[in-house]
């Protein structure tokens, strides 16, 4: 069932993502939902369309999605859930930069079934099927083979509260810097994690993220042979979990020793 839902979801998710396409370069509607935490009239046009189209997909499922969902985890029994983040990377687009993507999960029976990461100015179509394996635009993917950390290219977010992490994230960011080739940041945690799925980055780390950050992402580099925690590599990560690591396995206990989590003395 869920590998025919999942072609027909991506097909819906790839049609959305022509709406970012003829916007990223028009003029903006933005308005601001914090400090820094900005939606705009695309988030808010791509996520009507995934309400539609996907609710014909499945019309007992109900939505968590970003722009419309209240801030709560799926639970383990009840009605399956589309997990939905219209366009994660919305600051970028709003500077015109084409780091952006669409993110789509299925969550039924306690976890994720599937999971799309669409990124559509980069023609880059990430997909995933629980047991079923990884996919970049329909070719087989794997987590990187990388084994240490000084080979390691890492990647990781800031929150929108960044005031409220900025301890943690600059200390974690020092450690992390002076042991692997190098910190990325692209601005969208979806992106990231679909980075790691294929193998471009070794690892992946975040605090504060959303349930409709990581669902999708989570599923992919475990699909692709990566490994997926909180901060503390003996710690599973939860949907909607204060901090989330993902690697390609390999050099994942390394990364973890260095990360220190919100709340840690």
């Amino acid at each position: 069932m869920y590998e025919s839902l999942l072609a027909d979801a991506a097909a819906v998710v790839r049609g959305a993502g022509e709406i970012i396409l003829d916007a990223l370069h028009k003029p903006k509607e933005v308005r601001r939902k914090g400090r820094i935490d900005l939606v705009t009239a695309t988030d808010e046009a791509v996520e009507a369309v995934l309400t539609e189209r996907l609710g014909a997909l499945l019309p007992e499922a109900v939505f968590l999605a970003e722009e419309s969902a209240p801030d709560t985890a799926p639970s383990a029994s009840g009605a399956p859930v589309w997990i939905v983040d219209p366009l994660d990377g919305t600051t970028n687009f709003a500077h015109g930069l084409p780091f952006v993507a669409t993110s789509v999960a299925l969550w039924t029976e306690g976890q994720v079934q599937f999971g799309i990461v669409n990124l559509p100015v980069m023609g880059e179509c990430f997909t995933a099927l629980r047991a079923g394996g990884a996919w970049l635009n329909g070719e087989p993917m794997r987590a990187s083979e990388t084994m240490r950390l000084e080979d390691s290219l890492v990647a990781t977010g800031f929150p929108y509260a960044i005031h409220d992490h900025l301890g943690h994230i600059l200390a974690n960011l020092e450690r992390v810097l002076g042991v692997t080739q190098g910190v990325r940041r692209p601005g969208s945690a979806a992106i990231d994690l679909a980075y790691t799925a294929c193998g471009r980055y070794d690892g992946f780390y975040e605090a504060a993220l959303k349930p409709w950050d990581t669902a999708a992402g989570w599923l992919l580099v475990e699909e692709a042979g990566g490994r997926v925690t909180s901060y503390a590599a003996d710690a599973p990560y939860r949907l909607g979990g204060p901090t989330v690591l993902a690697t390609n396995g390999h050099i994942h206990d390394a990364l973890s020793a260095l990360l220190e989590a919100p709340g840690q003395a």
